[in-house]
């Protein structure tokens, strides 16, 4: 079917949505959202798309499962506008993003390695504020997750407020990490509580390779979004080429 496409001049809505198992109207939807360039007309009024336009679909479908759907959506309609640069730094953040997610896994791994479960955690004075500045979350955050278990802060007796202390600070970073990783409240629940509890580390070391695995499929994800994007920008180099002579 990509051979089909390429060599025909003028292709259907359907044909289009057959290579990929999508619907016509998905195919209408992504060119109202600026996805794939407007589509010609014919006199009767029916769109008609060009391989320009089967490009682009394949670039943004292969995008998607590295940079996400709405990301993906950005860098397509950027590039249909003539906005390369700003594509092309959507595509340096989306790495930069999983670069720093890198790093935080790193964090994860370099803090489990270096705790101590004997160690008695001593009392701090970081109150919700200060503790969601630091995490770049809000305050309603840090009482979700109060709500879940994930933090156990005190209360102060003469205010009442919130105080974590070092052990509550650990599980809000480790917390706010794991969420970055894509866990959920309830999976990351019993992996603090074993943290906790010091009674072993392994449920949340197979939930930090769970997760490294993750990234990496990401990594490639990327590869393979950028291998399908090249042919378009060629593509689409052409088409700006020939409606400028």
């Amino acid at each position: 079917m990509r051979q089909n496409l390429q060599t025909g001049e003028r292709l259907r809505p359907v044909d289009l949505a057959r290579e990929h198992g999508l619907s016509t109207q998905a195919i209408r939807n992504y060119e109202e959202a600026g996805i794939l360039p407007a589509a010609g007309r014919t006199p009767h009024g029916y769109r008609t798309y060009t391989p320009l336009h089967a490009a682009a679909l394949r670039a943004f479908l292969a995008l998607v499962p590295g940079h996400g759907h709405r990301t993906a959506t950005s860098i397509m309609c950027a590039l249909n506008r003539g906005a390369d640069d700003e594509a092309f730094r959507l595509i340096d953040e989306s790495h930069a993003q999983l670069l720093d997610d890198r790093r935080t896994l790193q964090a994860v791994e370099s803090a489990l390695r270096d705790l101590e479960p004997t160690a008695a955690p001593e009392p701090g004075d970081m109150f919700i504020g200060l503790l969601a500045e630091a995490l770049g979350i809000r305050p309603a955050t840090l009482r979700k997750w109060e709500r879940a278990g994930l933090v156990r802060p005190r209360r102060d007796p003469l205010t009442g407020y919130r105080v974590y202390d070092e052990a509550d600070v650990r599980d809000a970073r480790l917390a706010h990490q794991l969420r970055r990783g894509g866990y959920l409240l309830e999976q990351i629940a019993p992996l603090i509580a074993q943290v906790r509890s010091a009674g072993g580390l392994e449920p949340l070391e197979a939930a930090l390779g769970e997760w490294r695995a993750r990234l990496s499929a990401r990594g490639r994800a990327m590869l393979t979004g950028a291998a399908e994007l090249e042919p378009y920008l060629r593509e689409l180099s052409d088409h700006r080429q020939l409606i400028s002579s």
